[in-house]
């Protein structure tokens, strides 16, 4: 099958999505389908990563980023906005008819720039909702530091006022808002990456016909007998990886971490990009940017990996890296989280923003080997669905009942 990937950016452009798009790609590449993915020029004069060696065909997409930058929220980076792109989809246009896909797979807001092609170049289209950005201009439903109920009239524009900055963030909700009915009658089958994910861009209501599909982690990062970084504690020690931010539950592990007994507790190693200021006990250390190979190898040998979220997280790979690497887990159920782990079996699961709830359970998890060795067997049963295998072929499953189905009704 001729597979079309849609995506904003591509390696060497670096980020979640990135490297979820290019994994994918080569894993469908070696299941015998023919590879495309087409990405918006990155503007900074370094060019997509060639795959042609591995069977993926990489095309770059022109659009009004690269002449008027000044125009987008990130100007370093124009990403997709969730409006059509004239120039982008005059590209995409002519791609289509160059390449001829049996399906296109799209992911974020770059999809709104396919969609206004006219019937000519109608192609099966399979759209990843990797978060909330389908019915939420920040994509994060996130109001005031919390978690948000959901979209509205009254809340949504001063919210993405706020985000972007004034008029830039209404016109981007009022876009996000309009493209809906489009989105849903353009997009063939919508792939949420969680049932949260699908819950709160209200799939289910609104009568879109839809599969989860989780994120994922290489095969071989299952139980991979990584190297001890020599950057890492000597013995025991807790490992956090993730934004350092209260949103990410990293206010609630320092001060449960604070009250651990300061004479017995091991270290506690955080790990990620910088955001909010915390006071940090004695014992804890934050680093802003390590290569993953160490956070690889921090997960491996850690006495408990520790990712207490705070908000609807669609699907963190931090919590599917902890788990395919063995370490054991003290996580929450926010978001995508609750397709992932069973309480008492893949991790230790504590209610969100409790203190003494946090530190209760890092307690009993140090204190009981016989625990943390079955959360770890557990984990490595529980993460096997969410491994890139799996993942791309359940995909080219979904792929092709598409194309089927979308032949069938005319």
């Amino acid at each position: 099958m001729r597979v079309l990937q849609l995506t904003q950016f591509f390696p060497p452009v670096v980020g979640g999505e990135e490297r979820h798009v290019r994994n994918l790609s080569l894993a469908l590449a070696e299941r015998g389908h023919d590879v495309h993915v087409a990405t918006l020029d990155p503007g900074s004069g370094a060019a997509p990563e060639d795959l042609a060696d591995r069977d993926v065909t990489g095309h770059v997409l022109d659009h009004v980023g690269v002449r008027a930058p000044w125009f987008y929220p990130t100007a370093d980076r124009p990403l997709a906005l969730p409006v059509p792109d004239p120039v982008a989809t005059r590209d995409l246009g002519r791609l289509l008819r160059e390449v001829r896909p049996d399906v296109v797979h799209a992911h974020t807001w770059l999809v709104n720039s396919l969609v206004p092609l006219p019937a000519a170049h109608r192609v099966p289209l399979v759209h990843s909702l990797h978060d909330y950005g389908h019915v939420c201009a920040t994509k994060r439903l996130v109001r005031d530091g919390e978690p948000c109920a959901g979209p509205s009239l009254t809340a949504c524009p001063p919210c993405a006022r706020d985000h972007y900055g004034a008029g830039r963030g209404e016109a981007i909700w009022g876009a996000v808002r309009a493209g809906l009915p489009v989105r849903r009658r353009a997009v063939d089958l919508f792939t949420p990456v969680s049932r949260y994910v699908a819950e709160a861009n209200r799939l289910p209501v609104d009568g879109s016909r839809y599969e989860v599909v989780p994120n994922f982690v290489p095969d071989d990062l299952v139980d991979h007998d990584a190297p001890r970084d020599p950057g890492l504690p000597d013995g025991d020690f807790l490992f956090f990886a993730g934004d350092l931010t209260r949103q990410k539950g990293l206010g609630t592990l320092l001060a449960a971490y604070d009250r651990l007994d300061p004479g017995t507790r091991p270290p506690l190693v955080c790990v990620g990009r910088e955001g909010d200021a915390f006071d940090v006990p004695d014992g804890a250390v934050l680093h802003h940017s390590w290569p993953h190979e160490r956070v690889v190898s921090a997960f491996r040998y850690a006495t408990a990996a520790v990712l207490p979220s705070e908000w609807p997280d669609p699907c963190p790979t931090t919590v599917l890296e902890a788990m395919a690497l063995g370490a054991p887990l003290v996580t929450t159920d926010r978001g995508g989280i609750a397709d992932m782990v069973t309480d008492e079996r893949s991790a230790l699961v504590t209610p969100s923003g409790d203190v003494a709830a946090l530190a209760t359970r890092l307690e009993r998890l140090l204190a009981d080997g016989d625990l943390r060795a079955r959360l770890r067997a557990g984990a490595l049963e529980d993460v096997v669905p969410f491994t890139l295998g799996r993942v791309a072929d359940r995909l080219g499953a979904l792929y092709a009942e598409t194309v089927a189905r979308v032949a069938a009704d005319g």
